[in-house]
């Protein structure tokens, strides 16, 4: 910013986070729940009619699955205090090498 006329800086207020508007939702976040559930279901509706939607088979969703529960459990295979510690299952083996 350019000084005023007394060759002072103009004084800029940052505001705090506490001091913000606080935020609000957007999107599909701020829609009502039934309305949200109906473009949902309304868009599963013509994936299905212009067969573009996917269809797990049971292989697929239990890959799928599988690495879900990878990902939320990962932190809790991690072997961090003993480093000497094998991994008890193969597929702990596959995540940490």
């Amino acid at each position: 910013m350019s000084p005023d006329i007394t060759g002072e800086q103009p004084q800029t207020t940052k505001e705090t986070p506490a001091q913000q508007a606080p935020r609000r939702p957007r999107g599909f976040a701020a829609m009502d729940r039934t309305l949200v559930s109906d473009i949902a279901r309304k868009g599963g509706k013509a994936a299905h009619s212009a067969g573009t939607a996917h269809e797990f088979t049971s292989d697929e969703a239990r890959e799928a699955g599988r690495k879900g529960g990878l990902a939320t459990h990962a932190k809790r295979r991690k072997v961090v205090a003993d480093p000497q510690v094998a991994p008890t299952t193969p597929v702990a083996d596959e995540l940490l090498h």
